[in-house]
């Protein structure tokens, strides 16, 4: 049985470790019995399109030099990847075939489609042989015994009882792409980049469950990201766009590739073989996925208008010119856009029915759902004058708007036209999970946030989640009026509830955001990530988790193209991570970080003179709500471990929460026990407060409780703990409740760079997250 079919083009076999690196995805990927469909390996098809070419012009040598260099590349391709008798028996098949392709070409027998096989047998054969060689039980098969054609017409029943008889299910299948058989047994091709209707056609004909077209791009983006850095590269695109994309010679999917799909439950998903780990893009069925918005360039084409021109000419047309060609009617005329260096073939074929109306022409194709097309057109006409482009022609098609112009766009022309367009489009979902103090601010401050950011992108608030209730709307929920949304429609929900609600969301970009102090809801971030999620932190706990786990999501993150952003969690609302990351894109080397990273502490420290008991301040602080629930939970300094331990990450530097030395702001007996006996006990606080700061007073210092991240003779040393510091110190100035980091670099050495504020605080802390929301929909991608 057949699960899936795998595709891989050209350039994923355009050299010996490309096809190394293809053997290890099917490794990883593909079942005996599954079916992997080739094209020829490079530039090969354009290589013997050029011998085609110089023997139709009767050019001898240019015949035999194409030679030589198709027979250095296969012979390259074979040194490299195979030994012993599989070697020697690939180069003397090679050999053969080249002497029979020369003997043909001096007889003048020589039929194109037959040579233009070649490409796809040498790499049938070659990744077969290779996997071979490798343990796998591998076949090679010639597609010409699979798929049959009678005057270009696929003979599907024939050739599913053809497919069915021909695949092995103990062995990974390698099958030609491109091309086929007509009834007498000659070589027919499938249209240029017809391997990927290869693909589906066979995935058809064996009842495959799935397709995976394995290309150099990591699936299906709004527009063309070589030239466009903000392209996004979407999860789901339906079957309806894909179609029009690859018509208008979006160069991802091809023309016929979706055809054999329709009506069948097949999956079709478009992956990067340079990146089998990354995210995909899935084709779906129309009602599985929203219509999106994409930009594809269109470059040196003729218009050619046609008289009577039926749908099956333009099909063949189209595999006479080895391009897939679109057409449509423009005021009662019917239109060909033709490729300029096929227009005189085309004219030709259509033998003194076709005229070109323009030449010479390029633009944009823009293809968005239909009540989207004439006002996309507009602006798109309005946006090109702005930069004295001026459209030649402009149509208005179901699906799309398509404007040509003389003139080539550039990146910027085109990056422009996106950004108002296509990413204006773009819709952001947040998930905002907890809503206390500072999550409650947070929603306050939010409306005017997501104004700010409606310029560029529609962001929409999706959920709420607090404790074991949430509240969930996939089209929005109003987030000025949520704490009546909440009573009237939260409900209880499991992880799993969750989790699927997440997955199901049809949107361009998800957001998390967790303002909670829950280590489990931090346990959630790898499942998050696994569903597309970027991640913003006020949390502590996922930044601080055991090196592995924090790896594993640091890597996961990467392989998805996604965002953590945490600056909340370090600092409430001041930028000491942005800071740190410029001073390292800069090129500094930071050598030092000491300061004080806790509101509570910096207050309690402040605040204490000795004419009160220390102990009485932290019940004030505690009456004031600046402390936690029990106050030993600061006292305790491991808030500010794991504030030290975020930076130390944030350097690179690969470090565990218990590799900092901690000592409390408190006798370690009084750790233990209630908080009732912690009261009753409160004097040895006060006592061990006391006798810290007289000695203090005698070095002329200040008591403070710090952080200390130091490199000393290449020994690093990090700590958290009671220190006395110079009174001339900024450290020992602090207002009440500030926090400040003192940064000592490789150009801040002798003068150190401070940051210093409000180290808690509703406000500043939510401002601290909206900075990272702000940050992060400006870089999304």
């Amino acid at each position: 049985m057949v699960n899936q079919v795998h595709k891989f083009g050209g350039s994923s076999l355009s050299s010996a470790d490309r096809f190394k690196s293809v053997a290890n995805i099917i490794l990883t990927h593909a079942q005996a019995g599954d079916c992997v469909v080739v094209s020829a390996a490079g530039k090969t098809t354009d290589t013997l399109v050029k011998l085609w070419q110089s023997y139709q012009q009767q050019d001898t040598q240019a015949i035999a030099d194409i030679v030589l260099l198709l027979s250095n590349h296969q012979i390259a391709l074979i040194e490299q990847l195979l030994i012993a008798n599989a070697k020697h028996h690939a180069l003397d098949l090679l050999e053969t075939e080249l002497s029979i392709i020369t003997k043909q070409a001096k007889q003048g027998t020589l039929a194109e489609a037959a040579l233009l096989a070649h490409g796809e047998l040498w790499s049938a054969r070659l990744l077969s042989a290779y996997l071979e060689q490798l343990n796998v039980s591998a076949c090679a098969h010639d597609a010409r015994q699979l798929f049959t054609l009678d005057a270009g017409q696929l003979q599907h029943a024939n050739n599913q009882q053809q497919c069915l008889k021909a695949i092995e299910t103990s062995k990974i299948n390698v099958v030609t792409g491109f091309i086929a058989a007509d009834l007498h047994g000659e070589t027919v091709t499938l249209g240029r980049n017809g391997s990927d209707y290869s693909a589906t056609l066979l995935a058809r004909y064996c009842n495959a469950k799935k397709v995976s077209i394995w290309t150099d791009t990591q699936g299906v983006f709004s527009t063309d990201p070589r030239k466009v850095a903000n392209a996004v590269k979407y999860a789901r695109v339906c079957r309806d766009q894909a179609n029009l994309l690859a018509r208008l010679g979006n160069p991802v999917l091809h023309a016929k590739t979706l055809s054999p799909l329709k009506d069948t439950d097949i999956e079709l998903v478009v992956r990067s073989s340079y990146d089998p780990q990354g995210s995909h893009t899935e084709i779906v069925k129309l009602g599985m996925s929203k219509q999106k918005r994409f930009l594809t360039t269109v470059n040196n084409v003729d218009l050619l208008i046609v008289d009577d021109l039926s749908e099956g000419e333009v099909a063949h047309v189209s595999q006479l010119i080895q391009h897939s060609l679109h057409h449509f009617e423009h005021e009662g005329e019917i239109y060909l856009l033709v490729p300029a260096s096929a227009t005189h073939q085309v004219a030709n074929y259509f033998a003194g029915r076709a005229n070109i109306s323009e030449s010479n022409l390029n633009g944009v194709a823009i293809i968005a759902p239909d009540q989207e097309v004439a006002p996309l057109g507009k602006q798109s006409e309005a946006l090109l004058q702005t930069q004295s482009i001026q459209p030649r022609f402009t149509h208005y098609g179901e699906g799309y708007t398509l404007l040509l112009t003389d003139q080539v766009l550039e990146s910027d022309v085109l990056s422009l036209l996106h950004d108002k367009l296509i990413n204006k489009a773009q819709e952001i979902a947040l998930i905002i999970a907890g809503l206390g103090n500072v999550g409650a601010e947070f929603m306050r401050q939010l409306p005017a946030q997501l104004a700010r950011l409606s310029t560029d992108f529609n962001v929409k608030l999706v959920a709420l989640l607090r404790s074991e209730q949430m509240l969930v709307n996939a089209n929005g929920l109003d987030c000025e009026s949520w704490q009546l949304q909440w009573e009237n429609h939260a409900s209880s929900y499991k992880q799993a509830d969750l989790l699927s609600y997440i997955d199901t969301l049809e949107y361009e970009h998800k957001i998390v955001i967790d303002i909670t102090a829950s280590e489990h809801f931090s346990q959630l971030y790898s499942k998050l990530v696994e569903l597309n999620c970027h991640l913003i932190s006020a949390n502590k706990y996922a930044g601080t988790a055991s090196l592995s786990w924090y790896q594993t999501l640091r890597e996961s993150l990467a392989q998805r193209g996604l965002h953590w952003r945490y600056n909340a969690s370090v600092g409430a609302g001041l930028p000491i991570n942005f800071a740190l990351a410029d001073l390292q894109n800069s090129g500094d080397k930071i050598t030092r970080i000491e300061g004080v990273f806790s509101g509570t502490l910096s207050w309690l420290c402040s605040m204490y003179d000795g004419s009160k008991a220390f102990s009485d301040l932290v019940l004030e602080a505690q009456a004031l709500g600046f402390t936690e629930p029990d106050p030993r939970e600061d006292l305790s300094g491991r808030d500010m471990q794991r504030k030290l331990l975020i930076l130390v990450r944030e350097l690179g530097i690969e470090l565990e929460l218990d590799d900092i030395s901690l000592s409390a702001l408190m006798p370690d007996e009084l750790s233990a026990g209630s908080w009732n006996n912690f009261i009753d006990n409160k004097a040895r606080l006060d006592a061990f407060i006391e006798q810290h700061a007289q000695a203090a007073q005698q070095q002329n210092a200040a008591l403070c409780y710090t952080g200390l991240l130091e490199f000393e003779n290449n020994t690093l040393n990090a700590k958290v703990g009671i220190t006395y510091v110079p009174k001339s110190e900024a450290v020992a100035n602090l207002t009440p409740g500030d926090n400040i980091f003192v940064i000592n670099t490789q150009w801040y050495n002798q003068n150190a760079l401070v940051i210093q504020g409000p180290g808690a605080g509703k406000e500043v802390t939510a401002a601290g997250v909206h900075s990272d929301l702000y940050w992060l929909v400006q870089n999304i991608s």
